[in-house]
């Protein structure tokens, strides 16, 4: 295994979903997890005084569904929707780009209803256009889509892991990071981000100026300062920190509420 420094006491983690903590799968809905890996993530957090949260594309409803019962801090669509420590939820004001959104949500739906492979899922802040079952049609995606971008400059297209991801330009993983990081939980510990595709690029940067590091899995071009090759390789190495780090401290994290 390959050795990155890690101290419960001093870091505090953040972790992608798809890619890094489970293996994409061909649709969103259909991800197999690690046998027990709510149970680590939970054992986890107490580990770290609580200063560990997942920063996602998905909807924070979504994460609470596939981790059940374990219920954690989460950055939902990218930091567009932010569950804090003590449980608040913290949205983005999107109200101004309601058009916007709609007039992008309509080309991808005309994209997606010309092709069966692909599969369009709807947020709150944006949507995410899936090709995973049919990776041939990411260029035919990207040129249908890109163009249209230019009239609404406020909204940025990513080209991520089998998918294009349409969210504000206000919003990203980076600054789901830096929110956190305010919190008495993650105050002064030194982040470490691990993700895997183009999205979580904000976040490595993020960690990396706050004196941290990110772990990149998968291949592809990265600005993190490690890599892994698979998710199985995050998953191992959670357990070994579970297993061996030294517990500072042993008292619950608070109840997360679900009220917004």
């Amino acid at each position: 295994m390959q050795h990155i420094p890690f101290f419960v006491d001093q870091h505090a983690l953040f972790l992608d979903f798809d890619g890094t903590l489970v293996n994409i799968a061909p649709e969103p809905n259909a991800v197999e997890q690690p046998a027990g890996m709510p149970q680590l993530l939970l054992h986890l957090q107490g580990l770290l005084g609580g200063a560990m949260a997942i920063v996602t594309g998905r909807h924070i409803t979504d994460i609470d569904q596939l981790l059940s019962p374990t219920v954690l801090p989460v950055a939902g669509e990218h930091g567009a929707q932010r569950r804090s420590h003590d449980g608040l939820w913290h949205l983005t004001d999107l109200t101004c780009s309601t058009a916007q959104h709609a007039f992008m949500l309509r080309a991808a739906s005309l994209l997606a209803e010309q092709y069966d492979a692909l599969w369009l899922e709807p947020k709150d802040a944006g949507f995410a256009l899936h090709y995973r079952s049919a990776p041939a049609l990411a260029q035919l995606c990207w040129e249908h889509l890109a163009p249209l971008m230019e009239r609404i400059p406020d909204w940025s297209l990513i080209s991520g892991k089998y998918g294009l991801e349409m969210r504000p330009r206000a919003v990203d993983k980076g600054t789901a990071v830096a929110s956190f990081m305010q919190e008495d939980a993650f105050a002064g510990r030194v982040p470490v981000f691990i993700g895997d595709d183009a999205a979580d690029e904000d976040g490595f940067n993020a960690a990396q100026e706050a004196g941290g590091y990110g772990i990149k899995v998968g291949d592809g071009p990265s600005a993190a300062q490690y890599r892994w090759a698979h998710p199985a390789a995050v998953h191992a190495w959670l357990q070994h920190i579970a297993e061996h780090a030294p517990v500072y401290n042993t008292r619950p994290p608070p109840s997360m509420a679900h009220a917004h």
